[in-house]
């Protein structure tokens, strides 16, 4: 797991980086504003905090006093040109699909016109 996609995925496959990332969309925050809501200590926030850093996924400041967890925005590009490619290759394969149940269905209506002709 050594790429840096692969680093961004596995960080947001726990819930807490999940929704510590949607709220950092809405606004930079501190270590302690992001364990608020959280049932774990200030330390474990850290850590999970670290795994996104390491994934490139937020970054650190200093404003003063004040240490801001940043949301480092570019790194979803990565994933949603990864992501886009293969919905693209799915949305082609299901356009072939369609096409041959289109044509498996004209198929089927013509054999039952000719049926009903020779029944006739």
């Amino acid at each position: 797991m050594e790429d840096r996609l692969s680093r961004v995925f596995a960080a947001l496959a726990d819930p807490i980086r999940r929704d510590m990332v949607a709220r950092l969309a809405v606004a930079d925050a501190t270590v302690n504003e992001l364990a608020e809501p959280y049932a774990v200590t200030v330390q474990a926030v850290s850590k999970h905090l670290k795994v996104l850093e390491d994934a490139g996924l937020v970054s650190r400041s200093r404003q003063a006093q004040r240490r801001p967890v940043h949301l480092e925005a570019e790194v979803f590009d990565l994933m949603t040109k990864w992501i886009e490619r293969y919905r693209r290759e799915a949305e082609q394969r299901y356009q072939r699909l369609d096409a041959v149940l289109a044509e498996m269905a004209d198929l089927a209506d013509e054999e039952t016109r000719t049926r009903k002709e020779d029944a006739s």
